[in-house]
Formats: C-alpha cells, structure tokens, sequence
C-alpha cells in the first residue's frame, strides 16, 4: 500500500471517529461547544494540528486543514440524554491521556450508538412521579397537600404515556401535543370526582416533567458563545415543543373542564 493510500485510510479513519463522537454528542443534547471542544482534541491528539469543523443542530462537517479531506455526517435524533454525552466525553479524555488507541476509541463509540445509554423506563417514570408534586409546592408556594399524590399519580402517568408515544410515532412534537391532552383530561375528570382537588395544582406540576428546560438553557448557551443558527433553531425547537404543551392542555380546558 503507497503512502498516500495510508495516509487517506488514517485520514478517514480519524474523520470517521471525529463525526461518531460529535454525532451522538448531539444526539444527547449538547451544546455545540462542547462537541466542537471534543471533535478538535480528539483529532490533535491523533496527531492532526489543523483539523476544522463546522456544526449545526442536524449536521456536523469536518476537514483534516491542508489535506483537504472532509467528511459530513447527519444527525437525525435529538433528545436530552446527557449519560450519552458524559460517555464520550469519557472516551475522550481517555484517548487524550493514551490510554486506548483511536482503533478502540472507534470501536467504542460504534458500540455505544448500537445501544444508546439510558435509564430504565421504570426508573424515569419514578423520577417524573417524584418530580410532579415537588415542583407542584416549588411553584405554587403553598403546601397543598390534598394535591401531593394525585399530581404525583398524573404526572408519573402521563410521563410514562409521554415515553410510549415518543416510541411509536416520528411527527416532531406530536407526543407532547397528545400527552399534554391526556394529562389535562385525566386531571379535569379527577377533579370532577374529588372536588377537594385544583385542577391548576395538578396540571402545574404534571407538566414540568415535560417543560424543555435544558432545551431553552442549551439555546441559550449556544446564542451567548456566537453559535446563533444553533441556537436560533434550538430556541425555535424549544418554543416549539412549549406551544405544543400549551396547546394540548389549552385544547383540553377549553373541552372537558365544563364550570371548573
């Protein structure tokens, strides 16, 4: 094999390992920062001074500098998976120290995007249904304690629904529209059985499990390190998946919620 035909399988090699880490960067939420930080070291420590990169919220372009080859890569699927960022991450502070080699680093990141790390869906479940009525008392201000277990029950519920759409359908926003519906329904019809009960309490704290927090953060993080198309198009999203929850408990109300 003549050295140029080396010298191109090295490169594709590195540009290859580069685009898998920024990829499920991204795929895991995060700032583009960070998966730019993490593609260039990657490449400097695989002994390229001169690698560039170009990235946005559903693509990331990157060329080895005078050797002129350049690889593009596209990302499809965005959520909030930070275990997933923290994982590479790891991977690269590992190839930085030479503790494995690119070829294992390669084979590390392939291995990870066949199985993508994640929680259990019980153990998310269990987090929303804890989440629900501490943000419930964290926002309202009072300690509504007829409130506590119902918006404990509605909010682990419509989290676990959340979770069930997002696995069966591929329409942006889609999910949030329909769970926002479902919760609202479930809360009005409660509410109508326990008159005990506020609608507003409950809906409050059952939603913010679905609130795109780090989303809004991320955007603007992006915005305030000059990464303006990711985070306008971030912001968008967020926004976005925000009206799709208005609308869904909105649409509800308006239907079902009768005197209430």
């Amino acid at each position: 094999m003549t050295q140029t035909k080396l010298a191109e399988k090295q490169a594709d090699e590195i540009l290859d390992t580069c685009l898998k880490a920024g990829r499920l960067m991204l795929e895991g939420g995060s700032e583009i920062y960070r998966v730019e930080d993490t593609m260039l070291r990657i490449a400097h420590n695989a002994g390229v001074e001169e690698a560039r990169c170009f990235i946005t919220p559903t693509g990331i372009f990157m060329s080895l500098g005078q050797h002129s080859y350049t690889q593009i890569t596209q990302v499809k699927n965005r959520n909030i998976n930070l275990e997933l960022v923290d994982r590479v991450n790891e991977l690269s502070r590992k190839f930085a120290a030479k503790e494995i080699t690119l070829k294992q680093l390669r084979k590390k990141l392939q291995e990870i995007s066949r199985a993508l790390p994640d929680f259990p869906i019980w153990l998310q479940i269990l987090g929303a249904t804890i989440m629900s009525p501490t943000l419930m008392i964290l926002f309202m201000g009072a300690y509504d304690w007829a409130d506590f277990l119902p918006a404990a029950i509605i909010g682990g519920g419509s989290y676990g629904f959340f979770l069930g759409m997002k696995r069966y359908t591929s329409v942006r926003f889609l999910a949030e529209l329909v769970t926002a519906i479902v919760m609202a329904t479930s809360t009005i019809c409660l509410c109508h059985l326990l008159p005990i009960l506020k609608v507003d309490n409950i809906i409050i704290g059952a939603l913010m499990t679905l609130v795109p927090g780090v989303a809004i953060t991320n955007a603007l993080r992006d915005l305030f390190t000059g990464d303006l198309l990711s985070g306008i198009s971030r912001a968008v999203e967020a926004l976005l998946t925000a009206v799709a929850l208005g609308g869904g408990i909105g649409f509800a109300i308006k239907v079902f919620a009768g005197g209430l």
